[in-house]
């Protein structure tokens, strides 16, 4: 059991944690959420002992251990496999002392514990958990020294999970994890035998990984049962709750005030009076809860281009002379929302960029609209940024002629305020390099928006305004993200790159999480289903064209209406004189909203045709 009581802890005299209490029992998943810089991180270092607490204690069984994932693992010439065998320092040591051991008592208590920490399997677990973290059995050979830092970061959780320490300490594990990494990791920690705290922003991942959540806010700490998603609801409440409380109180202090006011130099009430104002005196105060920051992303609005913005056909793409993806026919249309699934080293990155631009086809046709703006987002270019130099440089060498106010102006609209605009990036945190890089890549209003891992680093806050932003935006978007919950909100498409290829996926998110979780189930042969046959693009185009014209005249009609509303709303339009005018507005009004009737019903019905046939 881990036993918080009472802590408090400062930084440069700021209070980061202050009386807070909590506890763990042992084997619970829970979830540790709060603002970005409130101290979670700082609370993993002090539960590890690496800081020194100014009040309060916290406590663990003797002998517990505690793992987490503080630094990438070194580069060497020890193979990944060996690296993660390592890791568990006491197998490690048994083994060593096993080989010189002389005392048959204590070669017998060797062994003993060998079997109790299952030594001898301890291979194929190590083999397994790197495969799962997207480590191929070739990959597993080789040394340290041939992965790139974000590769040996999943080395390095691959070794504190095969440790299997008592209470695991994850801070942001899927930040250099893909889809299917994440997707396994959620799988592997919710059979995971003991104490987990995990800090993380992924929905998706708190709702199905922990059955808790601590919530660090105001340098207190509060344990709450569930995911995520029923924090938020007992959250909500709560707020309301205080919130009525603290009008409640307001409205009885003012009333009380009012009175004493009234009567404290009347002798015959001053003694009632001094009662009250001892009843003001003795009340607790209750503060209104604060309202959360607003956070925004706002992305400029392109222009409309004629249908599709991209065209493939037959083309393959690659490096030097080796093809990793072929036989590419496909079109993308400005209104698509694609993810693109697939299993890590399938050729996600390289399809965004053949998309981009930034690889050209070794074969086939791929057509662009001739006008066509594309903004690109990967996770590699927050590191690109200048770390001297501030955002409002940075946007300042892309728009030379804007004035300040404007370019503060485009700032603010990524939540980058005046603070942070003349900030250096590198004193600014990770989600805020984050937006400066996402700024950029939507500074030409791109009609196609690819993100690589656009999440990383945001709070759960910038990713719910991310969702927004890209449901407003009126531009094609590709999407490649760890994030389940962001992935189900924003996309309407999916595409599947897998041997080669790049198809479309049929299924759901669900199903593909299912399939990735049971593998060996995808390996059986299935029967043979009955071909369905599907419209074709064209028509698939036809009806999204119609949903349009439906959605403009819908609209046309709405406006008229409210125009014709206001004019029948006037007064004077109902004098003896101008009765004959008023009934003429009538019979308009009229039939503006019998034909808004049939419009509205026509854009249902070809809405109802688009999703039948796109599903």
């Amino acid at each position: 059991m881990l036993r918080i009581t009472d802590i408090s802890y400062s930084v440069e005299g700021r209070p980061l944690l202050q009386g807070a209490s909590a506890v763990i029992p042992n084997g619970h998943k829970v979830g540790l959420i709060g603002r970005n810089g409130a101290g979670k991180t700082t609370l993993f270092r002090l539960i590890k002992g690496e800081l020194t607490l100014d009040s309060g204690a916290i406590s663990l069984p003797a002998r517990a251990r505690i793992g987490g994932v503080a630094q990438e693992v070194p580069s060497s010439d020890i193979s990944l496999l060996d690296t993660v065998l390592a890791a568990d320092t006491e197998r490690a040591e048994l083994l060593a002392e096993a080989e010189h051991a002389t005392d048959a008592h204590r070669i017998a208590d060797i062994q003993t514990r060998l079997a109790d920490i299952d030594a001898w399997s301890a291979e194929g677990r190590a083999a397994a958990i790197l495969k799962g973290l997207g480590f191929t059995e070739a990959e597993q050979a080789m040394p340290c020294s041939d992965f790139s830092g974000g590769w040996r970061m999943r080395v390095a959780l691959a070794g504190v999970l095969f440790a299997r320490p008592d209470l695991l300490l994850l801070d942001e594990p899927t930040n250099y994890l893909d889809l299917e990494g994440a997707l396994w990791l959620e799988s592997y920690l919710a059979r995971y035998p003991h104490t987990v705290i995990l800090i993380s922003h992924d929905r998706g991942l708190l709702n199905r990984a922990v059955g808790h959540i601590l919530h660090l806010e105001n340098k207190g700490l509060m344990l709450y049962a569930g995911g995520y998603d029923s924090f938020a609801r007992a959250r909500a409440e709560a707020r309301a709750v205080q919130a009525a409380q603290a009008k409640k109180q307001d409205t009885r202090r003012a009333h009380l005030q009012s009175f004493v006011d009234r009567f404290r130099a009347k002798a015959s009430k001053a003694r009632q009076a001094q009662s009250r104002l001892k009843m003001l005196e003795k009340m607790t105060p209750i503060a209104a809860p604060e309202d959360l920051a607003r956070t925004v992303f706002t992305f400029p609005q392109p222009d409309e281009l004629s249908p599709p913005i991209v065209a493939m056909e037959g083309a393959s793409v690659g490096y030097d002379e080796k093809v990793v993806l072929g036989r590419l026919s496909l079109r993308i249309d400005q209104d698509d929302r694609i993810a693109l699934l697939g299993r890590n080293g399938e050729g996600k990155s390289t399809f965004s960029k053949l998309l981009a631009g930034k690889l050209q086809p070794m074969g086939g046709r791929v057509t662009r609209s001739s006008k066509l703006r594309i903004g690109y987002f990967a996770q590699h270019q927050v590191d690109e940024l200048h770390l001297d130099e501030t955002p409002i440089d940075h946007i300042r060498r892309e728009r030379p002629e804007e004035n300040p106010a404007r370019l503060r102006a485009r700032l603010a609209g990524f939540g980058l305020g005046a603070d942070q605009a003349e900030t250096v990036v590198g004193r600014l945190s990770g989600g805020q390099k984050a937006r400066l890089s996402l700024l950029l890549a939507t500074l030409d209003a791109p009609h196609m928006l690819i993100l690589d891992e656009p999440t990383n680093h945001l709070d759960i806050e910038s990713r719910e305004a991310l969702v927004e932003a890209l449901t407003e935006y009126s531009g094609a978007v590709i999407l490649v993200s760890h994030d389940m919950h962001l992935l189900s909100l924003v996309a309407d498409r999916l595409w599947l790159v897998k041997d080669g290829r790049v198809t479309p996926y049929d299924e759901d998110l669900e199903a593909y999480r299912k399939l990735l979780l049971t593998p060996e189930a995808s390996e059986r042969p299935q029967p043979a289903k009955p071909a369905a046959r599907r419209p074709s693009r064209e028509a698939v185009q036809a009806l999204r064209g119609e949903v349009r014209k439906c959605e403009a005249r819908v609209e046309k009609l709405s406006q008229m209406s409210e125009k014709l509303a206001v004019k029948l709303a006037n007064p004077a339009l109902y004098d003896d004189e101008r009765r004959d005018e008023a009934q003429v507005w009538q019979r308009k009004y009229a039939e503006v909203m019998e034909a808004l009737d049939r419009a509205e019903a026509m854009w249902i019905k070809a809405v109802e045709k688009l999703d039948k046939a796109e599903g």
